[in-house]
Parts: structure tokens; C-alpha cells; sequence
């Protein structure tokens, strides 16, 4: 596993395939840290699907409000929610959306990423400056491309667990 250097800023996601490690970024986005990190903490995205993966440009989960829903009717109204706690305004910087980039999901609207994030599978130079980066993945990167592809995936993978790695012991 990777070196973690500020456990309270990382993020481990665990998947059917293992462990994700993401370095959050705190000092360039510290809203969507945070808000990840209180998701988290709340057990929020245990189980939560990606309900928008596609290849060759990233993979889409944290519909905290749909994403775990286990019946295909349900399912197709993943991503189209977020949580119980308001939208964030974006925080946009020249950090660029690299193969894997954790970036802020969100509507039309620059301000309405709420849970919803992705994590890019290559350069995505197109998104710069409109999607908040707020974090890379560190290790792991293997069990990201693994995902199952589609929009939604007829079997959609889920994010087994998401915890702050400060809380682990």
C-alpha cells in the first residue's frame, strides 16, 4: 500500500478487487475535502454504485441519495442526487484532470457539486478549470480501471466502504 503521509486527508475505498488510497487536497479545495471526509465518516457512500462509467474518460459514483439502490428501476435515477447537505461552490484551480484525479460531479450549474465525484482513467485536459480537483489516487489505480463500464453498468460495482484513514486502525 502507498505511503500515507496525513492520514486525516486520506481516503481509503474499498472495492470487490481491493483498496483504493486517495490523497485528498485540502489546501487547494478545502470544501470538497471536507465534505468527502464528513461523508465518509457518516458511512454515506458504503455501497454506493458507479452509475456512470466510460471508457477511455473516467468513472462517476457518490449519488448518495439513489447510488445504492438495488433494483434496476431505482438504479436509473443514479446520479441524479446528491446528499442532505447543500450544494458546495466550486473551487477551481490549474490543478489539471490527470489520469487519476478525483473531480467534483455536478450539474450545469459550476456550484452544485454536492457527493457526486469521479475519477478520471487518463488526461482530461478538457475539464481544467471547470471541475474541481480535489484529490488523486495514490494506490490502487488497478482496481479503478477495473470498474465495470456503462451508463449505468447492468451490473454496476459499488464502493464496498470509504474511510478517512485516520479512523482506521
Amino acid at each position: 500500500m502507498a505511503d500515507i503521509k496525513d492520514p486525516e486527508n486520506t481516503i481509503l475505498m474499498e472495492l470487490k478487487s481491493g483498496t483504493v488510497v486517495i490523497e485528498l487536497l485540502p489546501d487547494v479545495a478545502p470544501l470538497h475535502s471536507a465534505r468527502m471526509k464528513e461523508l465518509a465518516r457518516a458511512g454515506e457512500y458504503d455501497n454506493v454504485c458507479f452509475h456512470r462509467v466510460i471508457d477511455g474518460f473516467m468513472a462517476q459514483t457518490g449519488d448518495v441519495e439513489n447510488g445504492d439502490m438495488e433494483d434496476n428501476f431505482n438504479l436509473r435515477r443514479a446520479g441524479t442526487g446528491g446528499s442532505k447537505l447543500p450544494d458546495l461552490p466550486a473551487e477551481f484551480s490549474k490543478l489539471p484532470h490527470d489520469r487519476g484525479s478525483l473531480g467534483a460531479a455536478r450539474s450545469s450549474n459550476p456550484n452544485s457539486a454536492n457527493s457526486q465525484f469521479f475519477i478520471n482513467f487518463k488526461d482530461n485536459s478538457f475539464l481544467n478549470g471547470s471541475y474541481t480537483v480535489y484529490g488523486r489516487v495514490i494506490d490502487g489505480m488497478e482496481h479503478v480501471d477495473a470498474i465495470t463500464r456503462g451508463e449505468p453498468p447492468a451490473e454496476p460495482d459499488r464502493m464496498i466502504s470509504v474511510k478517512v484513514a485516520a479512523d482506521v486502525a
